[in-house]
């Protein structure tokens, strides 16, 4: 979008969120639809994500929130740390797609508006119809992608007052397939606005393991399928089709991101710690990265043994110099914050590394399933690790995108979100 063309949409879109809010006498209603699992903290961010861009862009608003999973008490906590006035309401729907909790029924008629947060799909869908067959009032979607998983999200979307994809590659897909929502466009994941922190306990993990600020890069790899059996306390069985892609691909995936870290350690005085996004990556960080490093790269190679919440993860991403691996959602929270971050991708992880190219950080993005692009990643790491500045430049600019766009959704939010009366 050339300058003049974007200030012109910026400045409409801020004219209409403030008419909105003289003709509305108070503050919008909300009920956000997040929450879609806890294992990853990607998952986790996404709502914190939306609570944070919905406060920046509409400060006045009341948010309830509708989890779409259970919290874990941990997870809960950091929230209402963040958020201590959000309220929070649970119920699943029944099997003809009603809501029979009586706190979500509540919260439905106070609701101007339904909002599903960004997730890996409209996870939600059935969530939006119930409160538009409840309530008569409009909905919307921000930052989703679109045809996974066999959800018959297309007529949904169809009635929604507007669409915002993650990927641009969805929201072709989502056009050509025929969805006619009135307002369809790009609109980046919320977790990029997670300002979750916990300064303290980040401070104590890198004190104990001798990792001082920008000294260091930080790891993450993972397998092509998230395998949800082997999660503590899971009752998933084991996917057998999934376990052996995992096996046949796992040396392929990994060798790249060996190769870098052997590099930034034997060419740079940086060290690298090697961390989860899940709570299965603990277990293929050892085995495939950091116990088959060569003995010199190892003693200068960090390997967290613990899962941990995002407020954690992004207190210690805001220390590190960069980050790079096999992950979405950790370098979603690092541009959040400025700090570079290298995706590496494959075709089964969906069309949402796509979202790199763009926020203008294409050669930052590796498909794994191309030989010569997944060759390319030592390099590309090597490269942050000597120009620090430069790489921060790069990412500043990409946050900067994303946070512009995040103020022209949020005024089209508050323009859709008209008050009932009373």
């Amino acid at each position: 979008m050339r300058r003049r063309t974007f200030l012109q949409t910026s400045l409409m879109a801020a004219l209409s969120a403030s008419v909105a809010a003289q003709t509305r006498g108070r503050p919008i209603r909300l009920l956000l639809c997040s929450g879609w699992q806890t294992v990853n903290i990607g998952d986790v961010a996404h709502t914190p994500g939306a609570l944070a861009m919905i406060e920046t862009h509409l400060p006045d608003a009341e948010v309830t929130l509708w989890l779409y999973k259970p919290l874990t008490a941990a997870a809960r906590t950091m929230m209402l740390r963040r958020f201590p006035r959000l309220t929070i309401v649970e119920g699943a729907l029944d099997a003809r797609g009603d809501v029979t909790a009586p706190d979500v029924l509540a919260a439905m008629d106070r609701a101007d508006f339904f909002l599903h947060g960004s997730g890996p799909a409209t996870l939600g869908w059935a969530h939006a119809e119930a409160f538009v067959r409840r309530t008569g009032r409009g909905f919307g979607v921000h930052g989703v992608t679109y045809g996974l998983y066999g959800i018959p999200e297309k007529a949904t979307l169809s009635k929604a007052r507007f669409v915002f994809f993650r990927d641009s590659v969805s929201l072709a897909r989502a056009r050509a397939d025929g969805v006619r929502a009135p307002i369809m466009e790009w609109g980046p994941d919320t977790a990029f606005a997670t300002d979750l922190r916990d300064e303290a306990t980040a401070d104590t993990f890198l004190a104990s393991h001798g990792l001082e600020d920008q000294t260091f890069l930080c790891c993450i790899s993972r397998y092509r399928f998230t395998p949800y059996w082997l999660v503590p306390g899971s009752r998933e069985p084991v996917n057998p089709v999934r376990e052996a892609r995992n096996q046949e691909k796992k040396e392929a995936d990994h060798a790249p991101l060996r190769a870098a870290i052997e590099a930034v350690v034997r060419e740079t005085s940086l060290r690298v710690l090697l961390c989860p996004e899940d709570e299965t990556q603990m277990a293929i960080t050892r085995e495939m990265l950091y116990e088959t490093l060569p003995p010199d790269v190892r003693r200068r190679v960090v390997w967290r043994d613990r899962f941990w919440l995002p407020d954690e993860a992004i207190s210690v991403y805001r220390r590190s110099a960069g980050l790079f691996g096999h992950e979405m959602h950790s370098p979603i929270m690092c541009i959040g914050h400025g700090i570079p971050a290298i995706v590496c991708r494959w075709e089964e992880q969906s069309s949402k590394g796509i979202m790199w190219r763009d926020i203008g950080l294409g050669d930052w993005l590796f498909d794994f399933d191309v030989p010569a692009e997944a060759a390319a990643v030592p390099a590309a790491v090597l490269a942050i690790a000597r120009d620090p500045a430069s790489a921060r430049r790069r990412a500043d600019a990409a946050r900067t995108r994303v946070r512009d766009r995040f103020r022209e959704t949020m005024a089209i939010l508050s323009r859709e979100a008209t008050p009932v009366a009373g």
